[in-house]
């Protein structure tokens, strides 16, 4: 393989892990309100393909957050117990927004560096045709 597609194939893994991760993300957004969600995280880990001297980004299994579920007061709620509290989410916007953004710019930079390759490519094509 040679090093212009090794740097196209790591980028583009580079940029499946980030959408995973910023599809996992916008579930815990979505649920943030819904009672007992556990927020899920990602991690990350290298994958070595068959033959190949390069190491790629994969994703691990995606784990629940074992902090605490926030206890809630709402005596109306179906689920609210004999106090009158039901368990909410371990959901934090601004952590799952930072993280998202955190993500979008690294998938970004994936794009950019896949961009990069392809066009170095490309050059060293139009130079070997003349």
């Amino acid at each position: 393989m040679s090093d212009f597609s090794s740097a196209r194939s790591v980028s583009a893994s580079g940029m499946s892990a980030q959408a995973q991760r910023l599809r996992h993300l916008s579930e815990n957004i979505s649920n943030a309100d819904t009672p007992g969600y556990r927020r899920k995280m990602v991690s990350f880990e290298t994958a070595f393909g068959a033959g190949d001297s390069v190491s790629k980004v994969d994703v691990s299994r995606v784990r629940l957050d074992s902090t605490e579920l926030e206890p809630i007061f709402d005596p109306a709620h179906p689920l609210a117990d004999e106090t009158g509290h039901y368990n909410g989410s371990n959901v934090n916007l601004m952590i799952e927004l930072a993280d998202a953004r955190e993500a979008q710019r690294s998938y970004e930079a994936n794009l950019k560096m896949f961009d990069q390759a392809r066009k170095m490519s490309s050059s060293l094509m139009q130079l070997l045709r003349r």
